[in-house]
């Protein structure tokens, strides 16, 4: 994965030289910055290092595709999209169930992993999603649909409801799918692993 680096006086002047010389838009890369001293009474310089999200994006493949390998899924096809800065990687393979584990928990360990080994490549944070044949997006779509089953039946009968304990992840979709629902308030309540939200009726 190639790296680019660029300088100007300010962070901003950097970045336009560093967009005009890799032609591409500002949401196509991902970049660190430092400070440097440009010498004894000449001030300071902004230095930032550039790579772009199509090499990452590449570079996720490549891992994901060993990880694969060394778990014995050998023909599987991974698909690559990138947007809005967020990189998602969907495989396709034989051995979904596999890769997928009980409740997506190995699919989870599995995009972990690719997130950590990419940020320390980058020394950034890259949003990364890893998927199987939209697996996770079909899970939103229930954790979505159940969330708003269940406030429709809080705003009804004015009790408080315990969902299943869920990760981080998907307690955020549900405060999410949640959140524009009036007289409604979700809160995750208990320690990991067993944290879950508490959906409960509020007056105005």
């Amino acid at each position: 994965m190639e790296k680019f680096k660029y300088e100007g006086k300010t962070l901003e002047e950097a970045l336009n030289v560093a967009l005009y010389e890799m032609n591409v838009n500002e949401n196509e890369i991902i970049y660190t910055e430092k400070e440097e001293k440009k010498g004894l009474l000449k001030g300071k310089k902004i230095v930032i290092e550039c790579v772009k999200l199509s090499d990452v994006g590449t570079l996720a493949k490549e891992v994901l595709q060993e990880v694969l390998e060394n778990m014995g899924v050998k023909k599987a096809k991974i698909e690559v999209k990138t947007k809005d800065s967020v990189i998602t990687l969907n495989v396709h393979s034989e051995n979904n169930a596999i890769i997928i584990g009980k409740k997506g928990h190995i699919l989870n360990a599995i995009q972990t992993y690719i997130k950590q080994a990419i940020n320390t490549e980058t020394s950034n944070f890259v949003k990364i999603i890893v998927d199987v044949e939209n697996y996770k997006e079909k899970q939103i779509y229930f954790l979505q649909r159940d969330a708003k089953k269940v406030a429709k039946e809080v705003l009804r009968s004015k009790e408080r409801v315990e969902l299943d304990p869920m990760t981080s992840y998907e307690r955020k979709v549900v405060h999410d799918a949640l959140s524009t629902f009036k007289n409604i308030s979700s809160n995750s309540e208990g320690e990991e692993p067993n944290r879950r939200i508490v959906i409960e009726y509020i007056k105005d």
